[in-house]
């Protein structure tokens, strides 16, 4: 096996793992947004 062949390797292991860390992200935002939304429905119930 070629250098190029383990850099393009190490390149798509790259972008898998940004992809992945992106996809963690927008849960974590999604959650908060829900969390929010309840938060400022319940404010407004009392």
């Amino acid at each position: 096996m070629d250098t190029l062949y383990w850099l393009m390797a190490g390149n798509a292991v790259v972008w898998v793992g940004l992809g992945a860390y992106l996809a963690f992200l927008a849960g974590r935002e999604r959650a908060l947004a829900l969390r929010l939304e309840a938060w400022e429905q319940d404010r407004r119930g009392r």
